[in-house]
């Protein structure tokens, strides 16, 4: 008897390892998403997913049950860990954000209340998507590189985020490893600051829908920057300040693509890796 219990335990945890505890609702929302991101997977893959999705799912509902200054819901992340996540989409290792300590320009104001760079022409180029690659650094060094050459011109060129990948080595950048030394980015591109943050993602940041995103877990110190992107403009939303920031996601994530990040706590840590571009006089 007793050695029947053990093996009916044995079996039933071996079997809990592959069936996790979902409602059948909630089974339903996954194969629903699966429909809309062309998803497939095999038996096993299938409830190691859906025990994923299912944990962002029950996230999601309960942030936006409660009173914060941005939603969440899900996207074409929600069936990946935030390991994994990081693993393929983010920064690897600490970053070099030396040029946000070097010379900075600024003028005595006054300033407009708001500025969005996507409203006074053409001069943000689209959403891209990184794709599997540690690439976000390529995204938001060429996307600053696109709008300063707009903004200097009138004309606004489409740049190579693959030649960055595959010839900026000997500026101490990784390509899809993700190494992002924003001194060596500088003398790679002429001299020409990129216009981008450098922050950290944490794993509620990854099911951010829209709305004002703020946190009180994320770092706010240059070791823990792990993601770069390019700000188009700032704003405020009641009574909140923020960034207006092009991501490197595609256009299913986000605001289709952007966000806003709180302004002026140095939220997460892109006021300590921030740079923006001179066009050449």
């Amino acid at each position: 008897m007793a050695l029947y219990t053990v093996a009916f335990i044995l079996a039933f945890l071996h079997l809990a390892n592959f069936t996790p505890l979902f409602l059948p609702e909630e089974e339903y929302h996954f194969k629903q998403w699966m429909l809309q991101y062309n998803k497939v997977y095999d038996l096993e893959e299938y409830y190691h997913r859906l025990d994923i999705f299912t944990r962002h799912k029950r996230r999601i509902d309960y942030h936006n049950a409660g009173k914060h200054t941005f939603s969440m819901g899900l996207n074409q992340f929600s069936d990946m860990s935030f390991a994994e996540f990081r693993k393929t989409f983010l920064l690897t290792e600490p970053q070099n954000c030396s040029a946000t300590k070097g010379s900075h320009i600024s003028s005595h104001g006054p300033y407009p209340g708001s500025v969005d760079w996507r409203e006074k022409g053409n001069y943000v180029s689209p959403v891209k998507y990184q794709g599997h690659c540690g690439s976000c650094w390529t995204f938001s060094t060429t996307g600053c590189l696109e709008s300063v050459t707009a903004i200097a011109t009138g004309k606004l060129p489409l740049l190579s985020e693959q030649q960055l990948v595959d010839c900026a080595q000997d500026f101490n950048n990784h390509g899809c490893m993700g190494l992002y030394d924003e001194k060596g980015m500088v003398d790679a591109v002429a001299r020409l600051n990129p216009v981008s943050f450098g922050y950290e993602v944490t794993d509620d940041f990854l099911h951010y829908k829209d709305g004002v995103y703020s946190s009180t877990t994320c770092k706010n110190t240059t070791d823990n920057v792990n993601h770069a992107v390019l700000a188009v403009g700032y704003g405020e939303k009641n009574s909140t300040p923020y960034w207006i920031v092009k991501n490197s996601w595609g256009t299913n994530w986000g605001m289709d693509g952007y966000f806003l990040i709180e302004r002026g706590r140095n939220m997460c840590g892109l006021a300590a890796c921030s740079s923006y571009p001179l066009p050449p006089v």
